[in-house]
């Protein structure tokens, strides 16, 4: 009789134990279902960004008309001397990666930054209207 209990015992954890175990899996697998569902919002573009920016601004900040048009003065100011340190620092990188390399692979180095460069204004191009 003692036997025929601890079997009991025995079966009544094995059944208990296999419960958790399967429910352990099937949350994990629910829960890598519900990350990989979720969508992310498409990264907002300069101006979009820019103007939620400025909005934000004049709200939390109150700023009047005039320091909305000095924000907007200043950001501009801003992304022109960032372009053109930017430019400055990529011809600068060409300089000296052109330096490295002998007659024959700066001409296709030329063609290399040219087809880039073509690539990069296609994709800043809006799509025609249909």
């Amino acid at each position: 009789m003692a036997r025929f209990r601890f079997s009991i015992i025995i079966y009544i954890i094995l059944v208990f134990l296999s419960g958790v175990l399967v429910g352990a899996v099937g949350h994990r697998f629910y829960a890598m279902q519900a990350v990989s569902a979720v969508t992310r919002r498409p990264r907002p573009s300069p101006e979009e960004y820019r103007r939620h920016y400025v909005e934000e601004m004049r709200t939390r900040l109150k700023l009047t008309d005039q320091q909305v048009r000095k924000v907007n003065e200043t950001l501009d100011t801003m992304r022109d001397r960032f372009r053109a340190e930017v430019k400055e620092l990529q011809e600068d990188q060409a300089r000296q990666i052109r330096a490295i390399l002998n007659p024959e692979q700066q001409k296709e180095y030329e063609r290399m930054r040219q087809q880039r460069e073509e690539r990069r204004k296609q994709s800043q191009k809006p799509p025609p209207n249909c």
